[in-house]
């Protein structure tokens, strides 16, 4: 029979992107379980405490907070969602923020390449020898809203003295 693959906590570190402090903490909460140890004390973790560890950081990555990871944690791997109506809809409800977010965040990245290529256009238009400005910097800027105007106010230049 073959044994079964161990790693210490310095292994399950580098393999989940977790600092051992913080796997330390998951397991003082319980969000993970204790660790078995070795003779000499040292924690061993097993290939499904790696795999928890993943999805602890996969979960925490979206914003989720780690009461709220929780109950998903006490769920195996190979279980049927629709036996867990209540987890189903939580993570839907979850996705739709996460979704949300990014939209947010990509207006704000559209409202900063604006900003940027007005930036160059006004670079350009002072510059005589760039009669030749490429037709992406001098095109339409692409729609702000409200909303990000309120957290960017165009302020218009001063007139060099």
């Amino acid at each position: 029979m073959k044994e079964e693959q161990t790693f210490t906590i310095k292994q399950a570190a580098e393999q989940t992107g977790i600092s051992e402090d913080t796997i330390r903490y998951y397991e003082k909460i319980a969000l993970l379980p204790r660790a078995d140890r070795r003779d000499n004390g040292h924690r061993v973790y097993r290939k499904e405490n790696i795999n928890t560890i993943q999805l602890i950081s996969c979960l925490k990555k979206t914003g989720m907070p780690l009461e709220e990871i929780r109950p998903f944690l006490a769920v195996s791997a190979d279980t049927d969602p629709a036996e867990y109506p209540e987890l189903v809809e939580h993570l839907r409800s979850h996705r739709e923020n996460i979704v949300s977010q990014i939209a947010s965040l990509q207006q704000v990245v559209d409202f900063i390449d604006m900003k940027l290529e007005e930036g160059r256009y006004r670079q350009n238009c002072s510059d005589e020898s760039q009669a030749g400005v490429s037709e992406k910097a001098v095109g339409e800027p692409k729609p702000v809203s409200t909303v990000e105007m309120s957290y960017f106010p165009h302020r218009p230049k001063r007139a060099s003295q």
